[in-house]
């Protein structure tokens, strides 16, 4: 019989070339290229909204991997990810005098780790946004995403991963992430796209947008982007929805400018500008724009 232990190394066919719905660079390939063949988690940090969380279902997708997700909240714990027990349901149940209280199994709740450990087949783990948990997670993990392998105290058994997953692991920089657990992932950072990597994700999602109006929309969002001061950066996703207004709006590509080439504030900028301190120093930068002629 085979031996599918988490140990075996990852199949030669198992690459990720991109794909069609997905703009990947050729340097996040080979980064999940070589999360594949070193057998370790990719942690990818970027910006939000320039697409890290697309990019597992994407790899899982690509690879013919179910997908495993796991969003992490700021009050989940690593815990939760393996396994939980129910003590409560089952003190209830003995009270009743339920005759499932014999067996702890049916009161442990199996996590999403549990879950990709003991698939029939590999599987893709998305552990979404782990810097929002408190500093401890990622340490609380390291066991068992380096040795893919837990203990079940409650039932006394070793659960152990029959195909070692592949684990993509994204951050948004909102906090630093601890030596040991970065010394055992892959890293990537996406950087923020430029404008013609932009025009391909933007042709991906609306193929028959009109040159003109992608040309100057591509222009007005970069300059956005490049105000000095502004809180929050427009994102990848946030142009795609604005672009996705413009059109239904038809809105005409001369409105995105003036013939000076002088700053203006962007039409139904409120899908790009998300705080009123932005609208403002916006419009500030604008009115200045126009009395120095």
């Amino acid at each position: 019989m085979p031996d599918h232990s988490a140990s075996s190394p990852a199949p030669q066919s198992a690459r990720f070339n991109g794909s069609e719905n997905y703009v990947a660079t050729d340097d996040l390939k080979l980064a999940v290229n070589a999360a594949l063949t070193l057998q370790r988690p990719l942690l990818i940090k970027g910006e939000p909204g320039t697409g890290k969380t697309m990019l597992a279902e994407e790899v899982a997708a690509a690879l013919g991997r179910p997908l495993l997700q796991w969003h992490i909240k700021s009050t989940t714990k690593a815990q939760q990810g393996l396994y939980e027990y129910d003590a409560v349901s089952r003190l209830r149940d003995s009270q009743l005098g339920d005759e499932r209280v014999k067996d702890i199994h049916n009161y442990i709740v199996k996590g999403v780790l549990w879950q990709a450990f003991t698939a029939e087949e590999p599987v893709v783990l998305l552990i979404d946004e782990i810097d929002k948990a408190d500093i401890e997670f990622p340490n609380d993990l390291l066991r068992e995403i380096d040795r893919m392998e837990f203990y079940v105290y409650e039932t006394r058994e070793l659960v152990r991963a029959r195909h070692r997953p592949l684990v993509v692991i994204t951050s948004n920089n909102e906090k630093e992430l601890p030596d040991a657990f970065l010394r055992r992932c892959f890293f990537h950072y996406i950087k923020f796209p430029d404008k013609a990597t932009m025009q391909s994700i933007v042709d991906v999602h609306f193929p028959h947008i009109k040159r003109e109006l992608l040309a100057q929309a591509l222009e007005a969002f970069y300059q956005v982007r490049e105000v000095p001061g502004i809180k929050k950066k427009p994102s990848t996703s946030e142009l795609i929805d604005w672009l996705k207004l413009l059109m239904a709006e038809d809105i005409p590509p001369e409105a995105l400018h003036n013939p000076d080439n002088k700053a203006v504030v962007p039409p139904l900028h409120g899908a790009l500008l998300k705080n009123e301190q932005d609208v403002h120093l916006f419009e500030r930068l604008v009115f200045m724009s126009r009395t120095n002629r």
